[in-house]
C-alpha cells in the first residue's frame, strides 16, 4: 500500500491514526543495507547503510569527494591487487 493510499483510508475512517501511523512508518524506513541521506543537526549531509556509523560530511566536502571520483576509480583499477574486498 502506498502512502496515499493510506491517506485516504485515514482521511474516510477506514483506519485507525495509530494503524496508520504505524503502516506509513514501516514504508518510510529505508530497507536494510540500502543507502539514504540525512542532513545532521549541525547541517552535514550523512549517508547511511554503508558501515555501521553514518558516513557526515558538509557540503563542500561532498563536492569535493564527488569531483575526486575518476580519480578515485583509477586509483582503485590500478591497486585493484593490493585491495581487500569485504565479505558480505
Amino acid at each position: 500500500m502506498t502512502k496515499d493510499e493510506i491517506l485516504q483510508k485515514l482521511a474516510s475512517g477506514d483506519l485507525a491514526v495509530d494503524v496508520a501511523s504505524k503502516m506509513l512508518a514501516e514504508i518510510e524506513q529505508p530497507k536494510r543495507g540500502a543507502l539514504y541521506c540525512k542532513v545532521s543537526e549541525k547541517g552535514a549531509i550523512s549517508v547511511y547503510g554503508l558501515q555501521r556509523m553514518p558516513v557526515t560530511l558538509y557540503v563542500e566536502q561532498w563536492d569535493r569527494l564527488l569531483t575526486f571520483g575518476d580519480e578515485l576509480r583509477t586509483f582503485m583499477k590500478d591497486n585493484d591487487a593490493k585491495l581487500k574486498r569485504k565479505e558480505k
